[in-house]
Order: C-alpha cells, then structure tokens, then sequence
C-alpha cells in the first residue's frame, strides 16, 4: 500500500506532467545521454523512462536492443516501479535467479538478463523516472559502472530541472481574490404578505454596504500589491535553496540570477554582462588551459539560443582554486517566441573528475607495467599513460645506475605540439647523487614537489630550460624497492599547481609498483642474461682449442679442479678425466716434460703466491706426442678462498712457425747483405766505367772537331764526323749524367746553398731555352714576382731549371705551351717531408718556402706510372710510344738536388692534359742543409 501511495502521490504527478516529457515527441539531450551510457558502459541498451501513474513511458532510448519508441509498458511488468517505491538505486545481475522478477514478459523472453537503473529525481523526494542499462546476458555491474551511470543521471536530472525553470518562469501571475466571482445565491421563498410598516430610510443600507465593498477592495488591492513584493524574494529564496548552481540572464545579456551556491564558488554578483562572465568567473574549456571568453560561455550561447547539454568547464576565479562543473543551458522563452533571457544549471564534478583523473592515471600505469617487456619498455609507457592521464606536459624516468655512481634518464615523454627541446633535450643525460632534481629526489627518498619555478628559490641544472620550455610546475618522486631507490619519475607541467597530497599518494603507490617491477625485472634480466652468458661462454669455450680451468688453492699447496674445459683433447692427445678430489698440479706434473718440470713447479709456486704466472713448456701427450703448451693463470679471493683461472693453449704450431720465421729472416738479412754489395759493386763499377769513358769519349770528339776543321774535306765525310761529334756528345753527357748522379747519392758533392734571387735566375733559364722551343714552335710563359729569395746553390739549383724545362719542351708537341710561375709558399701543410713549421715573427706568419711549377701541355704520363717517374733510367710508356728519346736520368738528378736542399718535386697531371712538375724549396737553411 506503501508503494502504490508513492506512485499514486499527486504532488509528483502534477511535476511529472509539468515537465511536458510525456508528450515530448523526442529530447535530444537525453538521448545523447541514452547514447553515452551505451558507450561507456558498453550495454546493448540503455533508456530513460518516466513513471506515470499507472504505466512506464520510455521517452529515450540507444543501443541495439532499445525498444521501439514511445512505449508505455503497465508498472507491474516493469522493473522501474521498485525504484520509485524505494527512492533508491537497483541492479540485478541476473534477473532469472530472482524470483521477484519471474513474472515481467521482457524477464521470461530473454531481452533483459540484467539490469541496473538509477533514479531521476525532481527535487528531493520526488523520483519521476529511471536512467537505466539492461544486458541480455548475466553480468556483475562494478562499482566503476554505477558511479558512471549516477554521473550520466545526473545529466538527465539537470534536463528535468531545466525543464521545470522554464515551465515556472513562464506561468501567468496567479488572480487575485478580488478578481474571482462569487457563488449567486439561491433565491429565496416569496416571503407572506405583512402588514405594511413604517417607512425605512432608503440610504443607510445602500451606504452600508458601498462602504463594506471599499473596505474588501482596498484589503484585495492590498494583499496583491504584498504578494507581487513577496514574489521576487520568494523566488531568488528558492533558487538560493536549491542544491544546483544556477545563474540567469535578461533578454539584454545582463546577469540577474546568481544563486547562493554559484556565488559561494564564485565570489561574484550577478551585476554583470554574460560576455564579462569568462573573464570574471574565470572559465576554462575542460582542458583547464584555455580561457573562455565572450560568445564561448555557456550563459552566452544559451542567449544566443543554444542547448548547452553536459559542457564540461573549469573555473578559476582570482584568488580561488580551480572547480569543475558540469553546465547544462536554455534559452528561456515566451509561448509566443518572445526570448526572456537564458539560465544555466552547474553540477560540481570537481571531485569525481579528480578521482577518475588519479583512478585512469593509476590504472593507465598498472596495464603497462602489466604488459611491458622490458625494464626501458615500462619506463617509457608508465611515463607516457601517466603524464598523459594528468594532463601534465612532460614527463621522465630516471634510473639509478648498477654501480649506483649517477642516475640517468632512460624514459621520455612530451605532449605532441609542445616543444619542450630546451629542457628535455635529445641525449641521454646523467647526473650524480644529490644533483639536479632526480639526484635530489635520489638523495633524499621523498617527493620534491616545485610550485612555481619563477618564485621558487631552488636551483638546479635544468631550471633555466624549463622556464624556457614554458614549464612552470615540477614534481619528482623516488621510485623504491626494499628500502633503496631504483630511480625517480619526473613530471612537470607549463602552470603552476600548489601540492597535492592526494595526488602524490597516488604517484606513490604508482611508484611503489613501478619500483617492485623494476626489481623483480630486474632480477629476471640478470638471471636471463647470467644464463645466457654462461651457454654463451660454454659455446665459445667449447670451440676453442684451448683448455680453460678453473682451481681452488687447498692450505696444503694442492689445486683442487673447480672447473676444467674437457671438450677438446688437443692438448693431451686425449679426453682428460678428473675428480672433484684430484690434485690439478700433480695430474699436470704425469705429463710435463722432464726437462721442464722445474719450470713448471715455478710457475705453479707464483700462482700459489698470488700471482699472475705464463709459462711456455712441453706435455707428452697421452697419444706420445710431445706439444707446446702456452698456460697464462691469474689468481682472485673470494672471501678466504684462493681461485686461480687460467688457459692452456696448444702452440706447438706458433713454436714452428716461429722457429721458422727466424730461419727465413736470417736468410733474408743475408740475402740483403750480398745485395747491398752487389749494389754497391754496381755503383762502383759505373762510376769507375764513366770515369774511364771520360777521357776516351773527350779523345774522340776533340779529334772529331780537328777533322772537321781539315781544309779540302769532302763534304760526306763531313758528315759522317758530325754524325761521330753529335754521338760523342751524347754519351758524354750520359757519361756525365750518371757521374753526377752517383756522386749525389754518394755525399761526394755538397749543396753550396746562399741567399739568391731565384726570380733572375729562373728568367736567365726561361730566356736561353727559348730559341730550343722556338724551333718547335712552343711558347714559353712566365709569371713571377719581382722580390723572390730562395735558399739554394745557383749552379744546382740552374741544372734543376734546365732539365724540367727541357724535358717540359722536349715531351711537348709542336705548337704547344710551356709555363713557369713561382710563389711564396704560405700554406703550411702542403709541405711533404721537407721537416718545416709554421711561426709566427711581429705577430705575423713568415713564408716559409718558396715553390716553383713548370707546367706544359705535352704528351702527359700514365697515372700508374707517376710514382716511378723519378728513378734513374725509367721512362714513360708515353715517351717510348712517341720515340722521343732520352736517358731517364734527368729527373733522377733533379730529385737528389732538390731533395739536397731540404725541397721536394712532385709531379702531377695538368688539367686540359700534360704534366705540373712543382719545386718546393725553403726559403731559409733548412735542418738537412
């Protein structure tokens, strides 16, 4: 009787049909929420139901199993009703094991499985409909789901309380009493007929009664005047009593409505413009950045003729902290279209933003940690959903380094469009304990939280880039294990943000779990890592053939074996077998050589001492061959235990190879010997041959000459003595050539070097060789200043002149062109050889050589063939196809000149063809000189 009483009440009826959603054909806002429920709860329908007095009336609905609208389905085949009679949430994880439900025909057919609904209530008492989700499958709804649910109610609450302002606001002003007419009375009996009486006066009661209805009217006129004042009070004292932040506007944009609730919030009157209202309020868009302002604010739009259904806005009023609401907007019209003005509703969700804000960020955490691979997986993810969750801007993870000497950044993340480079940079960085923020953090084991850098005197190595970075808020936390830190995670954010207790316990327990992660991470890494070091070791052991063991030094001076490589057999001709029992020395000491035994018992006695030992000694193997074994040990403590390590190879075959190479390089110094004779006979022999073909060949052309001066000669022996002088002529320069070039080389003649004037004497060279390249038809060039010096013999330093410029005009073809230019030499390193330094004199850097190029555009030379050009007798595949002929030993000579002076020639192709013979001399006396 209760339940029905409840239904039936007549107060909630009339507000339920005040709302007009009865008769709404569709409302958009509560669709949208219908929509949101089914996609945050992931539910195959959701639906927003009224309940009227005898039915339910489903006014929205989403999902793939929504029922067709409208519907208005009798209370008891509905599990509506028990909300409204409990005011109070329901769910049901399986409506078929509750026997209270058995009866309702959607219950037995299978469309609703569970259920859970939450009440909309108009008011405090009065509940006019259910929010609620249905499943065609058994599910347990969780706390997460519920508290979403209440949430989306909420939403459609504020539509109903939006809809009830309107309705009030737009209702006519109630009669007044004096308006309202009277019942007519009855008539009454014809009364008898009396006798006649005295004659009344006819004014009194007609005055009377003028009088009475003066008296009603002006107490009508009264009351109404008392209760059109009492209006405005009454009304601004219900919008003040009300749970919900309200605010309202005029038709001209002016705030006339400011609730008690909103100004505890606010601190702000209502004398103000809607578009002055961001910047007075201090609104923010949900991301808590950026302002709104003018048109944006929620009031404004709904001025303009908006629906502002669930926007979620910030507010940060000067001197305030920040809260988060929820704002539902409608303009509030006149039936005839007339706009009034707007009003808003403001659902605080400051702290349910806050709990899902540290639940997600928790939650974001736990999966990656739960999904991570890797140590430097789960810093990099953890770092990101957290920062992300927060709607910070940067965030780290440093980690402490193995030997705990610094600490070092291995995770980073930024939030995409922030250029944070100033302070985050691109390379690993490493700061030691105690330093920076993380070694601050690291050194202290509690969080360090930074308001504001721009008025927080704490310094360190990165404010300078944060504040450049637009960073303003720094946290930094210890990230522990078992009463040490393992690293710091690191968050900054581009506002300033006070402390928040809450939120650092949250990162605490985050870093309580990244930090037993880390650990236990840690210790698999080591353990994988350890065992695949040790099959990586066994592996590469295995195929070596050397013999690797590992022995502990017993108090007696005996080695027992702790671990022997026995794989190969190389070293003792056979698979070795030993017990954990055995002596390692004396197992070695039945195969040692005689002969080397002592030598042995040395090495061991070191090893014994402590101290590295390798000893070179010969094992008769188990197969009787005697090798060459190379054994290196080095001893280590582990606490009062001495192990040794060692290595024993076979070096039987180095041992040969050795004995070998030193055979063949005592044949080779003997080879070189007999060659270095040889070569010195050879040059002995040539320069005692020139010197004896000197004089004959000096006979034959002084004779020659006599005969070709005889009176009375016949013109053909003429010739044939000319052909005899230019012969003789030829092998006397060859004889002189090969003379002076064995004399150089010898030391027998010295480099006269004197300060001269090379620009003379290059121009005295150029001039006489012009009438050879005359007859060719070449033309000689010459660039060269003035005031050039050099340090060199004139007479050595001329016949270098003359064989590059007879060469340069002998391997040029007819027409062509030879240049000569020379220059200080200012660039220090194009010396090659020559021992010269850059110095300074007068603040000024001295020249130092002085280079002389002879460059033609002749026949040119094979670059393979460059790096022989200067040896004695060779001459080039190019001059030989040419048949142009020569010695090959003017180049030769002019090498040992110049290089006698502490110079270098070098030769190098000619770009367009040819050859650039350069000369490069000092200018002052040089070391060799």
């Amino acid at each position: 009787m209760a339940a029905t009483n409840h239904i039936q009440d007549v107060q909630r009826l009339r507000t339920l049909h005040a709302t007009g959603l009865l008769e709404a054909d569709e409302v958009p806002p509560l669709d949208r929420v219908t929509r949101l429920a089914v996609r945050c709860l992931q539910v195959p329908a959701a639906m927003v139901s009224l309940i009227d007095a005898d039915c339910e009336v489903v006014i929205s609905a989403a999902g793939s199993a929504r029922p067709k609208r409208p519907g208005r389905t009798p209370l008891v085949q509905t599990l509506c009703r028990q909300i409204v009679v409990t005011d109070a949430p329901l769910t049901v994880p399986d409506t078929h094991a509750d026997a209270r439900w058995r009866e309702i025909e959607a219950v037995r057919d299978g469309r609703v499985a569970s259920y859970a609904g939450m009440p909309l209530r108009a008011g405090r008492d009065q509940v006019l409909g259910v929010l609620c989700v249905i499943d065609a499958e058994p599910r347990q709804w969780s706390g997460e789901q519920l508290s979403a649910l209440e949430d989306l109610a909420a939403l459609a609450e504020a539509e109903i309380a939006v809809r009830l302002a309107r309705v009030t606001s737009s209702e006519p002003s109630e009669p007044s009493e004096s308006s309202e007419s009277s019942e007519p009375s009855e008539p009454s009996e014809p009364s008898e007929p009396s006798e006649p009486s005295e004659p009344s006066e006819p004014s009194e009661p007609s005055e009377r009664h003028e009088g009475a209805q003066a008296v009603h009217d002006i107490g009508d006129r009264s009351r109404e005047r008392r209760r059109l004042e009492d209006q405005p009070v009454f009304w601004r004292a219900l919008v003040d009593s009300l749970n919900v932040r309200v605010g309202a506007c005029d038709s001209d944009g002016r705030v006339i409505v400011v609730n008690q609730p909103l100004r505890q919030v606010c601190n702000q009157s209502s004398d103000l413009h809607v578009l002055e209202m961001g910047e007075a309020f201090g609104l923010l868009a949900a991301d808590g950045r950026t302002p709104l302002r003018g048109a944006q604010v929620p009031l404004a739009r709904a001025l303009a003729g908006e629906r502002v259904d669930g926007q979620q806005v910030v507010m940060r009023p000067p001197g305030a902290a920040a809260r988060r609401f929820t704002v539902n907007g409608r303009p509030i019209d006149t039936p005839d279209g007339r706009r009034l003005g707007a009003v808003v509703t403001l659902d605080d969700i400051t702290d349910r933003h806050r709990a899902e804000v540290l639940r997600s960020a928790q939650h974001a955490a736990a999966r990656v940690l739960a999904d991570a691979a890797s140590s430097q997986e789960a810093a990099d993810g953890v770092v990101a959903a957290v920062t992300e969750a927060l709607d910070w801007d940067c965030g780290e993870y440093w980690q402490v380094d193995d030997d705990r000497s610094g600490i070092t950044r291995i995770g980073s993340w930024s939030r995409p469009g922030r250029d944070l480079s100033a302070f985050t940079g691109d390379r690993p960085v490493t700061f030691p304990r105690g330093k920076a923020l993380p070694g601050l953090a690291w050194e202290r084991g509690e969080p360090i939280w930074i308001t504001d850098l721009q008025d927080d005197p704490c310094e360190f190595s990165r404010r300078q880039g944060a504040l450049e970075a637009g960073l303003r808020c720094v946290l930094a936390l210890p990230v522990c294990s078992g009463g040490h830190a393992l690293g710091v995670l690191l968050f900054a954010a581009g506002h300033s943000q006070p402390p928040d207790d809450d939120l650092v316990e949250l990162l605490d327990g985050v870093c309580a779990h990244m930090g037993r992660y880390m650990e236990r991470r840690r210790a698999e890494e080591l353990t994988v890592a350890l065992a695949e070091s040790r099959r990586q070791f066994d592996r590469i052991v295995n195929q070596l053939t050397d013999k690797a063991w590992t022995v502990e030094i017993r108090p007696d001076g005996t080695a027992r074996p702790i671990y022997v490589n026995t794989e190969h057999t190389t070293a003792f001709g056979g698979r070795l077998h030993l017990d954990p029992d055995d002596d390692f020395i004396a197992v070695m000491l039945r195969f040692v050589h005689p002969d080397d035994r002592d030598a042995f018992l040395a090495y061991c006695a070191e090893l014994i001492a402590g101290d590295q030992a390798q000893l070179e000694y010969r094992l008769i193997g188990m197969d009787g061959v005697t090798r060459w074994i190379w054994s290196r040990g080095a001893p280590r403590r582990e606490g009062t235990r001495l192990l040794v390590d060692g290595i024993s190879s076979d070096v039987t075959e180095r041992r040969q190879i050795a004995e070998e190479r030193e055979r063949l390089l005592d044949q080779q110094r003997q080879q070189m010997k007999r060659l270095r004779q040889l070569d010195a006979m050879k040059d002995d022999l040539m320069a005692v041959v020139s010197h004896e073909l000197r004089n004959p060949v000096g006979i034959i052309r002084g004779y020659a000459q006599m005969l070709g001066e005889a009176p009375g000669l016949p013109e053909e022996y003429r010739e044939f003595i000319g052909a005899i002088d230019r012969k003789s002529e030829h092998l006397q320069r060859l004889v002189d050539d090969l003379l002076d070039l064995a004399r150089l080389e010898s030391g027998q003649v010295s480099v006269d070097a004197r300060p001269m004037w090379l620009t003379g004497l290059i121009r005295q060279a150029v001039d006489e060789h012009r009438a050879v390249a005359a007859a060719k038809g070449i033309t000689l060039q010459m660039e060269l200043p003035h005031h050039l010096h050099v340090h060199a013999d004139p007479l050595r330093l001329r016949q270098v002149l003359d064989n590059l410029l007879s060469n340069a005009i002998k391997y040029t073809p007819d027409g062509g062109t030879v240049t000569v230019t020379a220059d200080h030499d200012t660039d220090t390193g194009t010396g090659t050889g020559t021992g010269m330094e850059e110095s300074r004199q007068d603040g000024r850097e001295r020249d130092r050589a002085v280079l002389v190029t002879v460059a033609d555009t002749g026949i040119g030379i094979p670059a393979e063939q460059y790096g022989q050009l200067f040896s004695r007798f060779f001459r080039s595949s190019t001059a030989r196809a040419a048949k142009i002929k020569g010695t090959g030993l003017g180049l030769a000579i002019t090498k040992v000149i110049v290089e006698a002076h502490g110079g270098t020639v070098t030769a190098a192709p000619r770009e367009g063809g040819g050859t650039v013979f350069t000369v490069r001399l000092p200018a002052e006396p040089s070391a060799s000189q």
